[in-house]
This record gives structure tokens, sequence and C-alpha cells, in this order.
């Protein structure tokens, strides 16, 4: 019998999953509950669950940071576990790994190890820089196209990476994600009403905003937090101005590093972006008029991935399922591979 392939994209705070003989895709959260900072008892969306919710002696933590995996061994107990969950995966299968486009070949070949050496005993694992996956995602024709930049806003980075004809030019990871623009908007509302919240209300602050001058800025939502003065939790109206005015700074520096990259961009892969435009994906990216605010910023038309929080899955599935975009992947057990060189 004919074994299954994989798609996976390891997200900082979700791990979705392609599975082509069932031709779904499913999510499950990267999250491991931790009692007495030794003995696991949850994982997943279990877990998730519990954040920012448990007593001092338990502990949930995101084995991935700033895209790369932080804690390999908890990293690779959660995907055991969700392996084995519902029995989703045969043995001596195939899988294909989205990986960062800006990391060290050290981190690279984690990601692979991390599957490779799983109970899953995988027949084969192969990679693929996910900026790739990404632009597969969306459509794009990667193998032909002259110039392709593309911006994926994750939890805790955004990746700016140019493609053309199927290979990288330039990529960067710069460290800001939703993540540290929860923080923003937590740290901007203690400064301004000495209050305190949680991040996951941060975050559902967030998704309530628009980037758009509207009379949206004048409403505010009511949320659950503490009062710094007299330390009780009451709720408190929070007008979505302020929100707002947290997003700008993390933003602009990343309107910064997109601007660097263009200007070091070669002149005829520059001349297709600005035909092609800018194409944006990841969770964050769904920003209520993000894509208006960085074509005002950038000069450049700029347009979103239809189903942005799982376009890199989107693309695995379609590079799995095209024997013609194979070639897209590569294995790092080929003895071209400059990691065995």
């Amino acid at each position: 019998m004919a074994r299954n392939i994989y798609g996976l994209d390891l997200g900082t705070y979700e791990i979705k999953v392609f599975d082509k003989k069932k031709k779904i895709i499913w999510r499950e959260k990267n999250a491991i509950a931790i009692r007495d900072e030794k003995y696991i008892f949850s994982v997943g969306d279990e877990a998730y669950e519990m954040y920012e919710k448990t007593p001092d002696n338990i502990q949930v933590v995101f084995p991935m940071k700033e895209g790369v995996i932080s804690r390999f061994d908890d990293m690779q107990y959660l995907l055991q576990n969700l392996l084995h969950k519902d029995h989703r995966f045969a043995r001596g299968s195939e899988y294909l790994v989205a990986v960062p486009t800006d990391v060290t070949e050290v981190e690279k070949k984690a990601f692979f190890d991390l599957v490779m050496h799983s109970m899953a005993k995988a027949k084969e694992v192969n990679i693929v820089e996910r900026a790739i996956a990404d632009a597969v995602g969306m459509g794009l024709d990667v193998k032909n196209s002259k110039g392709i930049f593309i911006v994926n806003f994750g939890g805790e980075t955004t990746e700016l990476s140019v493609v053309t004809m199927g290979g990288m030019v330039l990529n960067k990871m710069v460290k800001i994600g939703g993540i540290k623009i929860d923080h923003s908007i937590i740290n901007l509302i203690r400064q301004h009403y000495d209050f305190l919240i949680g991040r996951l209300t941060a975050e559902s602050l967030r998704l309530e905003c628009s980037l758009y001058k509207s009379e949206s800025d004048l409403i505010g939502k009511s949320v659950a937090g503490r009062d710094l003065a007299t330390g009780v939790p009451q709720l408190k109206e929070i007008p979505l101005a302020i929100v707002k005015l947290a997003l700008v700074d993390p933003l602009d520096q990343c309107i910064h590093e997109i601007r660097s990259m263009l200007e070091r961009t070669p002149p005829e892969v520059l001349a297709a972006i600005q035909q092609n435009g800018i194409f944006i994906t990841g969770g964050f990216s769904r920003l209520k008029g993000l894509a208006a605010y960085l074509e005002i910023k950038t000069g450049i038309p700029v347009q979103r991935a239809r189903a942005a929080d799982i376009n890199t899955v989107v693309g695995l599935e379609q590079i799995i399922s095209s024997s013609d975009l194979k070639g897209l992947t590569y294995s790092m057990l080929d003895k071209n591979y400059r990691w065995l060189k």
C-alpha cells in the first residue's frame, strides 16, 4: 500500500498539516503545559486553553521561538503526540517541511531531524523555504517569475523574501510579529491607563482595530484587566485609537526593512516586483487596512493572500500534489547538499 505524504508548517504558535491521502488541512496549537517545571501533562489545543489561566506550578510553553526550534526535546514530544493522536499519521510516510528563509544551517537541520528522528519513522523528509511555499500557495508562477516579493507576518517574526525563477535572491527575518505588537499594546495601555491586560486580551483588541481612518477610532472596547493603582481586577473601556497608536512603531520598523531590501534588489528583479507588487501573508497580515497602509508607505501595490493564516500549508499541498513543483524541494541527505560537504 502506498504511503501517505504530509506537509508540515511549524509556526510559533500553531502547527498546520496537509494530509494528502485524506486531502485535508488540520491545525493544532504549538503549546505544551508543564507542571512543576518537569512533568508534561498536556499538549496542543488543550495546553493552549490553559495559557494565562494556570496556577503558579503550571507553565504553558511554546517550543518554537522567533521562527526556530528553541526547545527541541519538547517540540519532538509535542510532534510525536500529535502524530499519534487519532492515528493521524502512518509510519514510513513522506514529509515536506516548510522552513524559515533566514536561518542557519544548524537551525534548518533541526527541522529535518525533528521529523526524521520522530516516532513517525519517516521514509523521506524534504524541505522547502517558506517563501517558496507562500508564493505557490498564492498561485504565483514561482519557477518563471523574474521577481516576487513575499512578506510573511507571523507570530514572532516577519520574513521578507525576494524570489526569482524558483530561487531565493534576498531574504531577511525581522524579529517583529503579532506577539511583539500585542506587548506594545499592553505597554501603551499600562502607560496611559495604569491598567494591566493579558496578551490574549491585547490580541483581541488588535483584531478589532483597523489602520483605516474611521469613526471606529473613537469606539471603545470593554476588556478585563487589573487596575495597578488598587490592584483590583475590573473591566475598563479602551479606545481603539490607542490600539492603533501601538501598532504604528512596530509596523514602521517592518516597512523600513522592506524599503531596505528593495534598495538592495537587482534592478531587473526590482522592475518585476514593481510590476507584480508585494504579496503579504501570515496570520498578522489579516490586520484591517494593512495592505493599503503598506502600499502608501512603499509606493508599490500590495496584495494579501486569500487564506493568509494557512497560506504556507496550502503551498505545501500544491507542491506535494504537483510533480512539476517537486524540484523546488530538497533533502538534507542529498550528497549535493552543502550541509554534508
